[in-house]
């Protein structure tokens, strides 16, 4: 298997710390307002990653944060007058429901900032103690940058005296510009917690350092995780500044692999709360189902920058109707775990830097194949097989296809029509017992109406949208 490194910048093979076991660690959402496509990008890019890992028989432990204190935070639930709790609760909820609806499989770990401080004031002690990090006279805690001899090189910037970093606080009392908070000294009435070095709140680089020290970092490991992800926007300075903690504060370095995934872009501009141009996934997930989201999204390269519009989603909905298709035509076929060719193909495209479009191909073909070879006479014994197989495969590692074929295309049918179509069936199926032919056409005609397509299988009556 081979990763793209986003920091050297070249193809790798994938050789884990442990044989056999990979440790994971991908920046999760600051949960201060709802997701957006970004989100959604970054979440089914790692959720994609770890079933291809796990296919290839690698033992994964995968966390992915929540970011529950940040300043943002508070000033919506000041602005709001709620509690911090009752902001980060409800968006942490919103998130958990939105990833679902997409597909994304929740992570083995999933470490809160609230719930990490202890973790969070032993790496600044540390940081502290080896005089990496120094105390101002107004209580705020630095990392020192000029300490660090690696700085920069993750992100492979240059520093020069005119360089203002992102999201790097402006001090008079600071050693140098760049350097970064570890603890910001707060003295107002606003959510502080107490620490060893006063009140206040964390730096936002340094809770995920904590995160993963706390809990996937081995003492005996060169590398605090196998892999680190998150969108390109995070390298500089996020990740820089969390590799540059973990470096100095202990006998890690952070992460052997480090995958970023390009950004999302609305109608082709960066998407952007400036821009207005920031596309909710909830907002998203009303217009069209959860796992079309899911197959456009992933429908390019994860490295590549997305353009998100409604012809290319229409375009790949087609796609994902042909998968749909076939299971429907399958779908009284018992389930079966048959390997075929088709499959170790389909793993070594996705297993080469997850190479989507290789993989989508592959799938076109399987799918032309098999309709091609079942509009022929004959009873096809074997081709079935292996397509209800290889149907299996693309849900398991892909998430694709994991619906009821006719409920898949039963979307855009309000749930008052749809409980209307169950009762109609529901009658209809109760003439047919009867032979009741005349009441049984009757009803289906008035199913019809209803703009739906019926059809009678052994396993029941289906319908979905025309």
């Amino acid at each position: 298997m081979t990763i793209f490194d986003s920091v050297q910048k070249t193809k790798r093979e994938f050789i884990p710390q442990e044989e056999g076991k990979v440790t994971l660690y991908v920046c999760g959402p600051t949960v201060y307002d709802d997701a957006h496509l970004g989100h959604a990008k970054s979440a089914l890019v790692f959720d994609l990653l770890t079933r291809v890992l796990r296919a290839n028989d690698f033992e994964v432990t995968y966390a992915r944060n929540i970011t529950d204190i940040d300043d943002k935070i508070i000033k919506k639930a000041i602005e709001q007058k709620k509690e911090i709790k009752e902001i980060t609760e409800f968006y942490t909820e919103a998130f958990h429901k939105e990833m679902e609806a997409i597909g994304v499989s929740k992570p083995d770990i999933e470490p809160k900032a609230t719930e990490s401080l202890e973790a969070m004031y032993a790496l600044i002690q540390q940081l502290i103690d080896s005089k990496h990090a120094y105390a101002t006279a107004d209580g705020d805690v630095y990392f020192d940058t000029s300490s660090d001899s690696e700085y920069l090189k993750l992100s492979q910037r240059v520093q020069n005296e005119d360089d203002r970093q992102e999201r790097v606080e402006s001090s008079s009392l600071k050693k140098n510009p760049a350097d970064f908070a570890l603890w910001k000294s707060i003295n107002d009435d606003t959510i502080t917690f107490t620490s060893p070095f006063g009140k206040g709140r964390p730096g936002w680089h340094l809770e995920c350092s904590a995160m993963i020290e706390k809990h996937l970092a081995k003492p005996e490991n060169k590398f605090s995780v196998d892999i680190h992800g998150g969108g390109a926007d995070l390298l500089f300075p996020h990740h820089e500044n969390e590799a540059a903690q973990t470096r100095c504060a202990t006998n890690h370095t952070l992460a052997n692999y480090w995958m970023h995934n390009g950004f999302v872009n609305i109608n082709g501009e960066k998407m952007s709360k400036s821009l207005g141009n920031s596309f909710f996934l909830k907002d998203a997930l009303r217009e069209y189902d959860g796992e079309v989201l899911r197959f456009y999204l992933l429908n390019t390269h994860y490295r590549s920058n997305f353009n998100f519009n409604t012809q290319d989603l229409s375009v790949a909905k087609k796609r994902l109707d042909k998968i749909y298709r076939l299971k429907k035509r399958l779908f009284d076929l018992a389930q079966n775990n048959d390997k075929t060719l088709f499959q170790e193909e389909l793993l070594k495209a996705l297993s080469d830097d997850m190479n989507v479009s290789s993989a989508l191909a592959l799938i076109d073909e399987m799918i032309t194949t098999a309709n091609e070879t079942l509009d022929t006479p004959g009873k096809h014994k074997v081709l079935k097989r292996e397509s209800i197989s290889n149907l299996a495969y693309i849900t398991n590692i892909l998430g694709f296809g994991v619906k009821n074929p006719f409920e898949y295309f039963q979307f855009g049918i309000d749930n008052a029509t749809k409980e209307t179509l169950g009762l109609l069936i529901s009658k209809r199926d109760e003439a047919k017992k009867d032979k009741d032919f005349e009441l049984s056409d009757k009803l289906r005609d008035e199913i019809l109406d209803f703009g739906v397509s019926l059809m009678d299988t052994p396993a029941g009556t289906f319908w979905e949208k025309l």
